[in-house]
């Protein structure tokens, strides 16, 4: 019988002091920024910072695997390597890039995962990748079981996916929308977020089919009731997604799925990947945390309302419906414990997403300002907890290693061994005066319940073996001072026996599956074409972003589709689909798109063909 795979819990973190308390909730990894060149260029962390957090994180054997996941300008090359040194030399565990420039950097021996903004999408590319002597995929999120199953059947690559958190529209690395209409570009770590927007959808005759709603802002992710089969499957990473989320976010999520993933672990379906055990003091619920409502993708199959139409937001969770309106309260039919300063929200007449705080509860009765925008069964959604965020405020360091003692004496000495739950193990002799108990089996009790004691540390000492005829006497001060200097030689021992896995990325040239690479290859920088040239690429274009005028191009490409969500799909939806005006239009303030539905492979695509406003400044700050 095989042995259990092993599977890694892998957390967001926008800042050190996040990626920290991920750990302590339970995460066998934390993905984190550095100073520059990272998807989310707000977060960026300085060195210092990071070496912190990498100390922390090893000591449990979690890795820290830093983000250098956009595209470069050569301008930036230089820098960029310098970067990638200093965050190995902190003791970085791998680098996550897009720019396959990096590959014809001097690099350190240090892990390299292929990040999702490298548009890991088809069987060819996971291959590419394994070729070439890359540790670590990162799927597109698009992907499915049964093509998952597929791609493992086929390589040995280590496979990380995505299985909480935000969704992008389009596939990742491939969404040119907000460079086109405004200057930040999502490959540059600046994305507007222009999925998140209103639109209108209107066909070839100028109808308008639906008005002015978010129709490219899909729901969440939650994959957590399906994760025994992407083990099955051949995933070897779950990744939640949410470097911009903040702290109470990181620790309610993360701590939800550790649980799920001890679980699976108990049944002996896979093994965890570091040391510790998480108790938190709140009980986690992903719908308590933003999101806007959730999905499972295409993990198992193309499903109906992947898309929130009525609002970017976070809905939380349902907890109830309206009962009973006056003029100053409403009662909410719940059985969930409503408080002060909760902040709810519904959907109104028009479909939209509207809120209002509770300024006081008094059980399930509660005033509010305006009670007149209510309706009787209206539903309610709280997407703000006031008391479960103060819950996970309050959570901080909870995480244990386990260890045991054993004591023993000699003739004019006290004998202290401790091992943990890695077999890591110290001993330390302490010489003493030779002192009989008067009381041995009191004595023996006092040493017992001394050393079981592991404070504010980070161990948990689950057992303590003292030898029946031991009776040296010692003061419980004496005792507790003897604990505390081999807990610090094994806590100095764990960091100092912490080992990466170093490898050497060599150069190939191994062909790539694609002689011709367009402005969907990402290429801004000299020596991300000397890669493709390397490996047997014929034509390469420059970048999008190196000239954003370009016409004729796939501003998006996307899995979802608004004929599917819209019941109108003519292979999937027979039965209900209406014969549409095509082409169909996505238009706002900010310019008119083209859809392309590419129906055999069940692709849309939004086109840059059409009328594009001038740079609106408002883009260039909507967040």
């Amino acid at each position: 019988m095989s042995e259990a795979p092993k599977i890694e819990l892998l957390a967001p973190a926008r800042t050190a002091e996040i990626g920290i308390a991920a750990v302590n909730h339970g995460a066998d990894a934390v993905y984190i920024g550095a100073p520059k060149f990272g998807a989310r260029k707000q977060a960026g962390n300085d060195l210092q910072s990071l070496e912190k957090l990498i100390k922390h994180a090893h000591f449990y054997r979690s890795k820290i695997y830093i983000t250098l996941n956009t595209i470069l300008f050569d301008n930036e090359l230089e820098e960029a390597q310098k970067l990638i040194h200093d965050v190995y030399n902190i003791g970085a565990d791998a680098l996550i890039f897009q720019d396959t420039g990096i590959l014809e950097m001097d690099l350190p021996p240090i892990e390299l995962h292929a990040s999702t903004q490298t548009h890991n999408f088809s069987l060819e590319k996971f291959l590419f990748w394994e070729k070439i002597g890359i540790q670590r995929v990162v799927a597109a999120r698009e992907l499915s079981l049964e093509e998952i199953r597929e791609i493992r059947k086929h390589t040995n690559i280590e496979l990380e996916y995505f299985v909480h958190g935000a969704l992008c529209v389009s596939f990742s690395g491939q969404c040119y929308l907000s460079r086109a209409i405004g200057e930040r570009s999502a490959n540059r770590g600046e994305c507007a977020q222009a999925c998140r927007m209103k639109y209108s959808l209107n066909d070839a005759e100028g109808n308008t089919l639906i008005n002015n709603k978010h129709l490219l802002s899909l729901k969440d992710l939650n994959n957590s009731e399906i994760l025994e089969d992407l083990v099955l499957a051949g995933i070897n990473s779950f990744k939640i997604e949410g470097r911009m989320k903040d702290i109470s976010y990181v620790k309610n999520i993360t701590s939800y799925y550790r649980k799920k993933i001890d679980v699976l672990t108990e049944k002996g379906i896979c093994n965890k990947t570091s040391s510790g055990k998480t108790n938190p003091v709140f009980g986690a619920e992903p719908e308590k945390s933003f999101n806007r409502q959730f999905s499972t993708y295409f993990a198992e199959k193309r499903l109906p309302e992947m898309a929130n139409f009525s609002s970017p937001k976070s809905m939380g969770k349902f907890i109830g419906t309206i009962e009973k309106i006056d003029k100053n309260h409403v009662d909410i039919k719940t059985s969930e414990t409503i408080e002060n300063g909760d902040g709810m929200c519904f959907i109104d007449k028009k479909g939209d997403l509207q809120g209002f705080r509770v300024n006081v509860a008094q059980g399930n009765r509660i005033q509010i300002d305006n009670p007149s925008v209510l309706q009787i069964n209206t539903e309610i959604y709280r997407n703000l907890d006031a008391n479960f965020i103060k819950q996970t405020e309050k959570s901080g360091s909870i995480r244990k290693i386990e260890v045991e003692i054993v004591v023993h004496q000699n003739s004019d000495s006290l004998i202290i061994s401790a091992q943990d739950e890695d077999k890591i193990s110290v001993e330390s002799c302490f010489e003493l005066p030779r002192e009989i108990a008067q009381n041995s089996a009191k004595n023996r009790e006092n040493y017992l319940s001394q050393l079981k004691k592991s404070g504010d540390t980070s161990f948990s000492i689950v057992h303590v073996d003292i030898s029946s005829d031991f009776n040296l006497f010692l003061p419980i001060s004496k005792i507790n001072e003897m604990r505390r200097i081999v807990l610090l030689m094994l806590e100095q021992k764990r960091l100092e026996l912490y080992q990466r896995n170093e490898i050497i990325f060599q150069k190939s040239d191994i062909p790539y599956f694609n002689k011709n690479i367009d402005y969907r290859g990402n290429v801004s920088n000299r020596m991300a074409r000397k890669f493709y040239e390397r490996h047997g690429a014929e034509t390469i274009d420059d970048a999008f972003e190196l000239n954003p005028k370009l016409t004729d191009t796939n501003l998006m490409t996307t899995r979802y589709c608004l004929k599917f969500e819209t019941g109108n799909c003519p292979i999937h939806q027979k039965s209900t689909a209406k014969k549409l005006q095509e082409p169909l239009f996505l238009t706002n303030e900010h310019g008119t798109f083209e859809l392309e539905f590419d129906c055999k492979n069940c692709i849309m695509i939004l086109k840059n063909k059409s009328r594009l406003s001038n740079v609106n400044t408002e883009l260039k700050t909507w967040k």
